[in-house]
């Protein structure tokens, strides 16, 4: 991995949640090659123990740490094994999140026709909006609260939310994730505020539409190269006209970590969307 910038977290303790997905996987390496320990937190023990050797192949150190971001308990154990094997956290990355079908609609609007016939707001059950909610906005308070315990005895802590276009501008079909997204924008803003005499910085970076693993079905038809109607939406709204890669959240997330650089920022939530939160369709 090539760093789009050298930021020095040597001495640094580096928990992210979520590790074990695509995009946190990226930033938990980005922060390795910078120098930090990083605790690679998710509920899927196989991502995060081969993220773990890759890391270490290349030169860094981490460890995996098996964690479910929506039970305390298991937070708790989480930390528990952070400060065993590190110490207390330095840097926390809030990556664990994610829609899911069960809280999505089928149609961008309602008619009434498609009561009985199609998935429709009525059909979302509690359940379904507890899971999809609760994993992108308690699974963002919940290991704040616990790890944020060893911030408060450091200075130059630092913790990141990933919000996203959504904290602006409300997606179509998708109204749990929506929600959830403008709550961990309003909540990072808030947490600016409350930690802002502890010295502890909190931001957050608002991705927009990424080509990954699992977009592409969402973006392509079963052939895997003709765009879908939404993909064709999502293109016309992005002034850059293509989709964003992994690798392009990096340099926001190094920026937002560096003491250096970043010493009077907090509160901020900075999109990496192409353009798509700063274009109004005309």
């Amino acid at each position: 991995m090539n760093l789009p910038l050298k930021v020095d977290l040597n001495g640094k303790v580096a928990v992210v949640t979520g590790a074990g997905g695509i995009l946190c996987g990226s930033m938990a390496l980005a922060l390795a090659l910078s120098g930090a320990k990083v605790a690679l937190l998710d509920i899927n023990k196989a991502a995060v123990e081969k993220l773990a050797e890759e890391i270490k192949e290349a030169g860094g150190d981490a460890i995996p740490v098996v964690c479910n971001v929506l039970e305390q308990q298991s937070i708790k154990d989480a930390r528990q094994q952070v400060l065993d094997a590190y110490g207390p956290c330095d840097i926390l990355i809030n990556g664990a999140g994610g829609n899911n079908p069960r809280a999505t609609t089928d149609s961008e609007i309602f008619h009434k026709d498609q009561l009985g016939k199609e998935k429709t707001f009525f059909d979302i059950g509690k359940e379904d909006l507890d899971f999809v909610f609760g994993l992108n906005f308690t699974g963002t308070f919940l290991p704040t609260q616990e790890f944020a315990k060893d911030m408060i005895l450091k200075e130059h802590s630092n913790i990141i939310n990933i919000a996203s276009v959504n904290t602006y501008l409300p997606l179509t079909k998708i109204p749990a994730y929506a929600a959830a997204k403008e709550a961990v924008g309003n909540f990072t803003k808030w947490l600016a505020t409350y930690f802002s005499d502890s010295g502890i910085r909190v931001n957050a970076i608002a991705p927009g539409f990424l080509a990954t693993h699992q977009t592409r079905p969402l973006f392509y038809e079963a052939d895997g190269t003709t765009p879908t109607k939404r993909m064709n939406k999502i293109l016309n709204g992005t002034p850059m006209k293509r989709l964003g890669e992994s690798h392009e959240l990096l340099g926001a997330i190094l920026f937002l970590l560096s003491d250096e650089a970043a010493s009077f920022v907090t509160g901020a939530i900075i999109p990496i969307d192409g353009g798509y939160t700063a274009y109004s369709g005309v």
